[in-house]
């Protein structure tokens, strides 16, 4: 993984510094509250219902053992012994105390860690597929191509203040693990026919109020040239995107009202003006950048027989099904730890499964492991004849549900309980799904299905593309919820239709068991829910619901 330079080190260290000089003017009433707000969104800090909310940058998901132990610390010393992964693949701290939080951005800075670009309007923290590198299905190793992106962007002083915040994502894999169709750029790697690496380059996705799929405006832009195209694409943006409104200032607005055609005209013109300059990619640019995600030094070893070794326990033999997924290397795998114990808030993560994390990385891999958007934690390379010894430590410390891709496995925003933006809570809606949908055996034969649950239209839940997305609204001053059904992400991402008028709390639970029903009873052998909704639609659905 990546490694600072003096020159990060002594970027962050700057920074941290000005914060704490900052926070300590506005404490002693020397700066407005107006002025700090600024000060504190350029490094990560809200002001939620509650609390203040820390959001630490986890670029493109990946930590090593040194940094989740710094976590764990951290958690305990500053907050209330948890944290939460959230679908961007950072970690959040929901109780930090705002005169210590120059103390915490310090300890971070210790072990290589920020809150740079978390949030503001710039370009926010570069995500990827949390299996990167080790793939069986992968085309090529986005995280080189994300950590050239981190280094462009952070600090950029032509994009430090955008018309909204920007976000992008890059995937490499023949499946989009890293929902680059609704990013405000998304990237996916292909090869030429020379074998050359390109960029299929999406413009203009996005979630929130107005959910929008984006637009292909170049099917292979040669490597060299990835910083100046997106330059280019971050200038016209930033020259012609809304300002007198903010929820009309995304790119994916602008790109909409212009039209991808009219808008990548806009891009190759200004491209022309740089497409040849300073920033245009050197062989030995990227190679540096490559060079910080070396092949790690596997054994030499053979597949195992995963069915000879389901026969080791039956609930092992469940986790192995689901949460375990192919490796490119011979005798590996990728193990996903689950945060979604029922009675937990999805994604959170104590400071002792944080210590716990960090010790298995070391003890069954290379002392590495990533955040997913789907909120749970990744162990990219496990030794399959170890992987029986790694789930029963995973079941010491309540993190191997093996439920993951299944209706248990919800994605979920804090919510009402957490955030002051949102019209109703998240958290208890998830649990109650998961209480009502206890029979595994059931939840096994639904099959995969994406339970994604924003408590507002910021969507940060990202409900648009789950199969099954739930939305809460405000009622009359009461907390409602908004059903849709036929979201999802990936290269063939489409956005979900809302089913209907919406429902009390109280009501979800039996409104899921109508629509789980519903597409038991209609769909073909061994058809996915999405499938199923495909080919029937909506109505079989909104006819049981509102019977």
């Amino acid at each position: 993984m990546y490694t600072y330079d003096h020159y990060d080190r002594k970027i962050i260290a700057q920074r941290v510094a000005q914060f704490r000089d900052q926070t300590a003017r506005y404490l002693d009433g020397q700066i407005s509250e107006e002025q700090f707000l600024p000060l504190r969104l350029q490094n990560g800090l809200y002001i939620q219902r509650l609390a203040p909310m820390l959001r630490i940058a986890v670029p493109y998901g990946t930590l090593n053992a040194t940094q989740l132990r710094r976590l764990a610390k951290i958690t305990r010393d500053y907050d209330k012994g948890y944290a939460h992964v959230s679908t961007r693949q950072n970690i959040q701290l929901n109780w930090p105390q705002l005169e210590e939080v120059p103390d915490i951005l310090e300890e971070l800075a210790e072990v290589e860690m920020h809150a740079v670009q978390t949030s503001g309007n710039c370009i926010r923290n570069v995500t990827a597929d949390q299996f990167s590198g080790v793939a069986a299905d992968e085309i090529e190793d986005a995280r080189p191509w994300c950590e050239i992106i981190r280094q462009w962007s952070t600090f950029h002083p032509e994009f430090a203040f955008l018309p909204r915040k920007f976000k992008i994502g890059v995937c490499g894999s023949e499946s989009d693990r890293a929902a680059v169709m609704v990013h405000d750029i998304g990237l996916q790697i292909v090869k030429t026919e020379s074998g050359d690496t390109a960029f299929r380059v999406i413009v203009g996705g996005g979630l929130g109020r107005t959910p929008v799929i984006g637009s292909v405006i170049h099917d292979a832009l040669p490597a060299e040239h990835l910083l100046s195209y997106l330059e280019a694409i971050l200038r016209v943006y930033n020259q012609l995107g809304r300002r007198d409104n903010k929820f009309k200032a995304r790119i994916k607005i602008l790109v909409r009202a212009m039209g991808a055609e009219e808008f990548k005209a806009k891009v190759e013109e200004e491209w022309t003006h740089i497409k040849d300059s300073a920033i245009t990619l050197t062989n030995e640019e990227i190679e540096r950048a490559q060079s910080f995600f070396q092949r790690p030094a596997y054994r030499e070893l053979e597949n195992q027989d995963m069915q000879a070794l389901a026969l080791e326990d039956a609930e092992f033999a469940r986790w192995l099904q689901h949460n375990v997924h192919p490796h490119k290397q011979d005798g590996y795998a990728i193990a996903t730890l689950s945060l979604k114990e029922v009675g937990i808030a999805p994604g959170d993560i104590t400071a002792e499964q944080f210590e716990v994390v960090a010790d298995l990385a070391e003890r069954y891999g290379f002392g590495e492991a990533r955040t997913t958007h789907n909120q749970n934690i990744v162990l990219p390379d496990v030794e399959q004849q170890q992987l029986l010894a790694l789930w029963k430590e995973l079941r010491d410390a309540d993190m191997a549900a093996p439920t993951v891709g299944t209706l248990h496995d919800i994605i979920c925003c804090p919510g009402g309980d957490f955030c002051s933006l949102a019209n109703a809570k998240s958290i208890p809606i998830a649990e109650a799904i998961q209480r009502r949908f206890d029979d595994i055996d059931y939840v096994y034969d639904l099959g995969n299905i994406d339970l994604n649950i924003s408590g507002c239209m910021n969507a940060c839940g990202h409900h648009h593309i789950g199969h099954i997305g739930i939305l809460g609204v405000d009622k009359k001053g009461q907390e409602f919820y908004q059903v849709s059904l036929g979201g999802n992400a990936g290269l063939d991402t489409s956005l979900g239709k809302i089913l209907g008028p919406s429902f009390s709390q109280d009501d979800i639970p039996d409104v899921m068991e109508k629509i789980l029903t519903t597409y038991v009873e209609i769909r073909h052998e061994d058809e996915q829910f999405i499938d199923t909704y495909r080919r029937v639609g909506i109505d079989p659905f909104k006819e049981r619901v509102y019977a």
